[in-house]
C-alpha cells in the first residue's frame, strides 16, 4: 500500500503546535470587517485549537496519525 498523501488544503489551514495541539484560525476575518465591532476583530484574529471529532478527521488528512 502505498503512503498516504498529505491533503493540501488542510495542510494551509492547520498547524501543529509543539505540545502536539492542532490550531486553526477563525471564520469571519476576511472581508466586511468595518461594521463588525474592533472587539470582535481582535478576538478573530486570535487561533483557535481544534477539538473533538475533527480532531482525529484533521490528522488523518494531514497524515498525522
Amino acid at each position: 500500500m502505498p503512503k498516504m498523501k498529505t491533503h493540501r488544503g488542510a495542510a494551509k489551514r492547520f498547524k501543529r503546535t509543539g505540545t502536539g495541539k492542532l490550531m486553526r484560525g477563525k471564520a469571519n476575518m476576511n472581508h466586511m470587517l468595518e461594521p463588525k465591532p474592533s472587539k470582535r476583530t481582535r478576538r478573530l484574529k486570535k487561533s483557535a485549537e481544534v477539538t473533538g471529532g475533527d480532531k482525529a478527521r484533521m490528522e488523518r488528512l494531514l497524515g498525522l496519525k
